[in-house]
Order: C-alpha cells, then structure tokens, then sequence
C-alpha cells in the first residue's frame, strides 16, 4: 500500500511512523511534514490548507490510502473533496468535523443528543457575552467558536478575567473571525482525561485513554496551549468509568452525527473532566489528538492501517486493537515566546543523542531544514516520547532524552505524568 498522511505536526509525524509498520505499507508520503518528518519519509510541498493541491496531488500519487491529521483542512471539506473523486480517505466529512469547528454547534449538539456537558450560552456580540458572563458568574470558561489552534480558550476566575478574555477575541480579533462568537461556560473541576475511539459511522473502536497537559508552566500555570505533554493510560480510569464514556458520550456522538446526516468516519476526540458528578465534556475533535496521539500509538500493538481501512470500509465492529501494557509519556519541548509569540529559526541540537535513550522517539512538531539543520519553525517544537514499565521508568527515560535537546530559549514542563495535579475548566 501507499498512503499519503496529510499534516505537519507532531501527531502526523507519529502517525506516519505508526503506519510504515506496517507489513501492508511500502511507501508513506507526507505533505507537507516538517523537518524531522522530511529526514525519514518522502514529502510533498502542498499545504494543508491547499485543498485543490492536495486532492490532485492524492489523486496523481495513486495512493490506496489518504489520513489527515489536522482540523483544518477537514472542516474545510478535504474528505468529502477526496471522496468525491473515489479516493479512499480517513478522516470525516466537513459536516461531521463541525462538531469540531464551531464550539456552539458542538455545545448544541450535546444538549439535542443528551451528552453531558457543562451549562452554556453563546453571544455574537462583546456586549452579550459580558452579559453572560454576568449571568453565570466566576469562575467561568470563554471559548471562541472556530478553530484557534488549541488557544482560544479562557478559564477566567474573575469577571475582570472574563471580560478581558471577550475584549482579546471579540474586539482585539486574537483570533480572527473564530471569535466572531464566542461559548460562556461554567467552569468545571475534576481531572481531565481524553478519550479517543475510531468510528465508522455506525460502530466505535475505542483507543487507549491519555491524560494531556494544557497550561505552559508547571503546576498547571499559565495561559492554555495545544498541549505540553500527556501521559497514556491516563491514571484512575476502571472498566465501569471507561464503559461509562463510551456509552454515554462517543457512541451517543456517532449516533447522533448519523441521525443528523452527519456520519463520522475517522477518529472521534472526546476531552472529559472527570467532576464528582461523573464524566462531563469539554471539546470534541474530529482527529486524533496532539500531542495525546504520541504516547497512546507507542502503545499500540496493532496494525494502525487495519483500523483506519476497516473504518473506511465500514468493518469496523469486526476490528480488533491490541494494546501494550506499558505506560507512555510524552512531553512538549516549547519555543521561547509560546504562546503568545513563539520565536522561531533556533538551531536544535542533541536530536540524535536524545533518540538514543531506550524505547524512546522524538516526534517532531514545530520544526524545519535550514541548511541541512533542524531548526525551530512553530510553537510547539518537539513531543519527547518514551514507553516504560511503569509511570516512572517511562518519565525517567521521557525526561533523560530531552535533557539532550538544546535550543536557544527551549522550555518543558517538568511535571508531565505526575497523578497529583487537578484541572479547572
């Protein structure tokens, strides 16, 4: 087989390692990867946000397969672009990825479909959302609508807080037209988890849980980011809890994305807060989750392309995954400046040092070739990723490998995996 992974990420660069495994595979592609993905596998130099580019590209690359990574170009239809020239995709249709486009649709969908999520309102002007805010009172969540890269979220403590999170999105356009409205939620508290299951329109696969990290600093500090690091499996989940999740949030999902002409094929991100209330949602993806997808496919004993094509071929209840038992951590190497404003075009050293710590990949997420080096191009630079015996070892080794990557400005957390730490959201 030859598949084309589309993305330039860290989770499409674990993708693309996951999937050259396979037996089945002799060539991966990926477009437009980034500079550690470019020194493994071949590459296309198509954007992902060239949906004209990359359905010629895929449709003149004979490939038997095309998995896209990211958001972006699945709410902008790339599957349904594909699938209308009878090229086999993973990954779903524009009108199921708005579950994850629009916060507000996905906030209604829960409440027509019964998923459990924290109260809501949505505004369209600043005026209405301090309203809300008022409404709801502190501590609450200001969420912008679209995407935002993971960063358009506010957990504000204060109506000061609050309201300079409306100003940032609504009137300042941080983030462009994905704040033109913006989701108040009440702020929830527990533990997060992620749940990710793969779905074929009908059935569900569910994926080993992870537990990622959003704040920059350690102890849960600073503003949210797409994620410094995450841990698999996440920690406190029993089969009652984990049955729980997939009953009462990812197939009521799936069932109600088909039900609304919506049908979900690809992999389904539900990200939980754990509350004393029982499971409650935060976010829907439409995607695997970065950086989660790092250390649950360490873990992966099966075939990834088995599962990818029995979801496209719509025989997935047949599937089957295998899991190691180990434990997996990954943690985030960040750019000075991430992330509010990353600076970029460091020179990185210790790559090859650091790859030769034990059951240990570095994926590469934020990076690029510069005169046949590696440096940094993005926020999120590198996800360390190592598989242990247990929490420890596969920290130890996790920590140990990063402490050989330098660059200048390079910061992590150092607190990736620890079980003591709670969540606000």
């Amino acid at each position: 087989m030859k598949i084309l992974v589309i993305g330039s990420g860290g989770r499409e660069h674990a993708l693309a390692w996951k999937i050259a495994q396979s037996p089945r595979v002799t060539k991966v592609v990926v477009a437009p990867g980034n500079g550690g993905i470019r020194r493994s596998f071949e590459y296309a130099d198509v954007g992902t946000d060239d949906i004209d580019g990359l359905v010629s590209l895929a449709e003149g690359g004979g490939f038997d397969l095309v998995v896209v990574g990211p958001e972006g170009p699945l709410v902008q239809g790339l599957a349904d672009a594909l699938t209308e020239k009878g090229i086999r995709v993973f990954g779903p249709s524009r009108g199921a990825a708005e579950i994850e486009g629009s916060k507000r649709f996905a906030k209604e969908f829960m409440a027509r479909h019964g998923i459990p999520t924290a109260a809501f309102d949505a505004a369209v002007s600043p005026e209405a959302a301090r309203k809300i805010v008022r409404r709801f009172g502190p501590p609450v969540v200001v969420k912008a609508d679209g995407l935002a890269a993971g960063k358009g979220v506010v957990v504000a403590g204060t109506l000061a807080e609050a309201d300079a999170a409306i100003e940032t999105m609504m009137v300042e356009k941080a983030f462009g037209n994905a704040a033109d409205c913006v989701v108040i939620e009440e702020c929830l508290r527990g533990r997060e988890a992620s749940f990710m299951a793969v779905s074929d329109g009908m059935s569900i696969l569910p994926l080993e849980t992870a537990q990622d990290h959003k704040r920059v600093g350690d102890g849960d500090t600073g503003p949210n980011t797409g994620g410094m690091g995450a841990f698999s499996p996440a920690p406190g989940i029993g089969r009652a809890l984990f049955e729980e999740v997939q009953e009462t949030v990812l197939r009521k999902a799936v069932a109600g994305l088909r039900k609304e002409g919506r049908p979900f094929r690809g992999v389904l991100y539900a990200g939980l807060m754990l509350t004393a209330d029982g499971p409650r949602v935060l976010e829907f993806n439409a995607r695997f989750g970065d950086p989660e997808t790092q250390p649950v496919l360490m873990r992966l004993e099966s075939d990834l392309v088995d599962l990818m094509e029995a979801a496209v071929d719509g025989n997935l209840s047949r599937a089957k995954a295998e899991w190691k038992s180990d434990t997996a951590v990954c943690v985030v190497a960040a750019a000075k400046g991430y992330p509010a404003r990353p600076e970029t075009g460091q020179a990185i050293e210790g790559l090859d040092e650091a790859a030769r710590w034990p059951q240990t990949v570095v994926f590469h997420g934020g990076t690029r070739l510069a005169g046949g080096r590696i440096v940094t191009s993005g926020g999120r630079v590198l996800g360390v990723t190592s598989l242990g015996r247990d929490l420890a070892e596969a920290r130890r080794r996790a920590y140990g490998a990063m402490a050989e990557i330098r660059y200048d400005g390079m910061h992590y957390r150092r607190d990736i995996g620890l079980l003591s730490q709670g969540e606000a959201r």
